[in-house]
């Protein structure tokens, strides 16, 4: 599974209003977009995906923009991701046959595979708040081990 670089830029943004949580009111588009380095008309077409899930809420006009429509720690990054991008999966590839109904040498098998990966990759997304992220950006916990 790949996130795509909607589904990066949704969390930079709303890791950004978390990171920014004690800020009084909304936060504007264009600050946001300063914050993260990300393009603004692209940013403002995610936000208003990130809306529409429920995860930001809006206010127009002057001193507006943006917070965030829940608290951080109830925010997962697969609630940020399926948000801009649908659901969580390793690929678009249909569900398994079962009982030796496979059309294709190997292919159910592999379709097994694949949706159980999906899985651990939704499962490991829904595991990390937004929460959990501002404070590994604080320097608050641990970064998540690579390599």
């Amino acid at each position: 599974m790949k996130v795509s670089t909607r589904g990066d830029y949704a969390c930079r943004a709303l890791l950004s209003l978390a990171l920014h949580d004690e800020t009084e009111g909304p936060t504007s588009v264009r600050d946001i977009a300063e914050r993260t380095g990300l393009p603004q008309p692209y940013l403002e077409q995610i936000l208003l995906a990130l809306k529409g899930a429920g995860l930001v809420r809006s206010k127009r006009g002057v001193g507006g923009g943006y917070v965030l429509a829940r608290e951080p720690g109830s925010i997962s990054l697969a609630d940020i991701v399926s948000a801009v991008d649908g659901p969580i999966v390793a690929g678009d590839f249909g569900e398994p046959h079962q009982d030796g109904a496979c059309d294709h040498e190997g292919q159910c098998v592999l379709l097994a595979v694949w949706a159980e990966a999906g899985e651990h990759m939704r499962r490991h997304l829904e595991a990390r708040s937004l929460a959990d992220v501002a404070s590994m950006a604080r320097g608050e916990r641990e970064w998540p081990i690579t390599g």
